[in-house]
């Protein structure tokens, strides 16, 4: 088992998991988070940490589909370790169905920097 974040981070980016992670598996994209799931040694700390509720094990039905998400990132963006403030709008955005499609950017974060 992983855990994986769903497309409830995209445009919120809460990062209060980050800093709970014993593993330093989570990556930053522009507008989301991450879990490397050859990483994530499924303690399970990140999930009540989530205010948006975006991280899930991926024993859940259809996850296949986040966990392959996840992976592609996690190797292209940088690693996140320190709680950064959430996105501007994330109020409103927090709870909102499609956001892969309306909102999901493919660019990096900036990582820990």
């Amino acid at each position: 088992m992983t855990y994986v974040v769903i497309d409830n981070c995209i445009a919120c980016k809460y990062t209060d998991c980050v800093e709970v992670c014993p593993v330093d598996c989570f990556y930053e994209g522009e507008n989301t988070l991450v879990i490397h799931p050859d990483e994530c040694i499924d303690c399970g700390v990140c999930e009540p940490e989530c205010p948006a509720d975006a991280i899930r094990p991926d024993t859940e039905p259809n996850m296949e589909t986040w966990v392959e998400f996840n992976r592609k990132y996690a190797e292209l963006w940088p690693v996140i370790t320190q709680k950064k403030d959430p996105m501007p709008g994330y109020e409103e955005r927090d709870g909102e169905t499609g956001k892969l499609e309306k909102y999901f950017s493919e660019n990096p974060g900036t990582g820990d920097q």
